[in-house]
C-alpha cells in the first residue's frame, strides 16, 4: 500500500472513530497528541474519565487483527504517553483515566467492521 494511500485510510479510520466515539456521549479533548513517548490517536472526555484512543485498521488477513496489533510494546508506548498529558495537563492530573481501543477490520474501506474495545488495557496489566 502506497504511503499516501495508508495516510488516507489512517485518516478515514481516525475520523469514524471519532464520529463513533462522539455519538457515544463522548467529548474531544485532542486529537493526534504527540510527544516523546509517541502519539496517542484520540484524547476524549467520558463524563470524569479521560481516554485514551488508540484506531488501528487491519484488512483481513492470517496474521494479526486489528485489535491483536496492539501488543504489549504499544500498550506501554501508550501508557507512557498519555502519563505524560496528564503531568502536562495539571486540570486532568487527577482524573480517573481508561485506555480505549477502536479498531477496523475489513478488505476495504467500504467494509470495515468496527470494534470498540472500552478499558481494553491497563497500565500494570501483564507487564505493560
Amino acid at each position: 500500500m502506497a504511503g499516501s494511500d495508508k495516510q488516507s485510510i489512517v485518516r478515514r479510520t481516525e475520523q469514524l472513530a471519532l464520529d463513533h466515539l462522539l455519538r457515544n456521549g463522548l467529548d474531544l479533548l485532542e486529537r493526534n497528541f504527540r510527544c516523546r513517548h509517541g502519539e496517542i490517536d484520540l484524547v476524549m472526555l467520558d463524563d470524569e474519565t479521560v481516554v485514551f484512543v488508540e484506531v488501528r485498521f487491519r484488512k483481513f488477513s492470517h496474521f494479526a487483527t486489528a485489535v491483536a496489533s496492539v501488543d504489549v510494546h504499544k500498550q506501554r508506548r501508550l501508557c507512557r504517553a498519555g502519563g505524560y498529558y496528564l503531568r502536562t495537563h495539571p486540570c486532568r492530573h487527577n482524573a480517573p483515566v481508561r485506555f480505549d481501543v477502536v479498531a477496523f477490520d475489513g478488505p476495504n474501506q467500504q467494509d470495515f467492521a468496527l470494534q470498540w474495545l472500552q478499558d481494553a488495557f491497563r497500565p500494570g496489566d501483564r507487564g505493560i
